[in-house]
């Protein structure tokens, strides 16, 4: 399995690198990156208004989310908080795009001062990660706040898309997004007889089973691929013991692991309850790559999982 995980992980990263060129190459057109035309503009976002001038050049986002959003429109990020928790840098796939931006975590206490050395024209960021900073954000530079980053990252693009004069680029992205989905799933579904999926990550803490608010519930969900009953909730995820390890039952098993979670990833593997569960006895447990299934909470960490999902099905990547 560890062996077939590093092939799909560089597969993962090779296909990653194509599609993010692909979206670069329609960075160059000027009516999308060059003109100011609908600015001055007023963005209403979770706290309250901003007003945007022109459009922006020089932008921050701090969170990691945001940052990928960013580079998925096309515009230039001068400064931007790339590591969650532990992980260090910017995430390899985002290329040239992050190469010149500056690190400005950690993520729960950014380098306000480094910050305002950029002197960016728009800082973009999260109240659920920097309520108490923004009215010093806003004193540096107009400041856009979405409300979170898990559940509506798709509105979260949009939003972004409006601040950053690139609507039309927003949509266009998403919807590219969602018909490729559909297109692995459809495959998935016709070729497995509609399999049911479920997602357990390992974390330095309880066990969690992801449901359909989750960023990966939502990519499954717009794959329309099936979740087992318990499973197939409206909540982001189902906290599990070992003695619980039944509800995570289903045909097909994707796990990740985050630090600190390795040793409890191998006393679940351990525990005869997990030989129990359907995907186990039929050797359909794939490990994957936590920081894209988890932690990227974007457009390219979806293609991502859509790119897990057609390899572990071998169905057409639809690419």
């Amino acid at each position: 399995m560890k062996a077939w995980t590093r092939g799909i992980a560089a597969v993962t990263a090779a296909l990653l690198a194509l599609w993010l060129a692909a979206c670069g190459s329609t960075q160059e057109e000027p009516s999308a990156a060059n003109s100011s035309a609908g600015f001055p503009r007023t963005i209403q976002h979770d706290k309250g208004t901003t007003t945007l001038t022109k459009k922006p050049e020089r932008i921050v986002a701090l969170d990691n989310s945001l940052v990928e959003a960013v580079v998925l429109l096309g515009r230039p990020v001068v400064g931007g908080v790339g590591s969650y928790r532990n992980q260090q840098g910017f995430p390899s796939y985002l290329g040239d795009a992050v190469k010149d931006t500056k690190d400005l975590g950690p993520l729960d206490n950014p380098n306000l001062e480094l910050l305002a050395t950029l002197k960016p024209d728009l800082i973009v960021s999260a109240t659920v990660r920097h309520d108490a900073l923004y009215d010093k954000l806003s004193a540096i530079a107009p400041t856009v706040f979405v409300k979170t980053t898990g559940p509506i990252w798709k509105d979260n693009i949009r939003l972004l898309g409006q601040a950053l004069g690139e609507e039309t680029r927003a949509t266009d992205t998403l919807a590219k997004y969602e018909s490729r989905a559909k297109k692995i799933g459809d495959a998935i579904n016709a070729k497995h007889n509609k399999p049911t999926i479920s997602i357990v990550r390992f974390v330095d803490g309880p066990t969690r089973i992801y449901l359909n608010k989750s960023f990966s519930g939502i990519v499954l969900k717009d794959a329309g691929l099936a979740r087992p009953a318990n499973q197939d909730k409206d909540d982001f995820n189902l906290e599990i013991s070992e003695e619980q390890i039944g509800q995570a039952d289903a045909d097909y098993l994707f796990v990740t692991a985050f630090t600190g979670g390795e040793d409890r990833k191998k006393r679940f593997m351990a525990n005869p309850l997990w030989q129990r569960l359907t995907a186990v006895q039929n050797g359909h447990v794939y490990s994957v790559d936590d920081a894209l299934w988890m932690t990227s909470v974007s457009v390219q960490g979806a293609h991502a999982i859509l790119d897990d999902l057609a390899g572990r099905f071998a169905v057409d990547p639809a690419r």
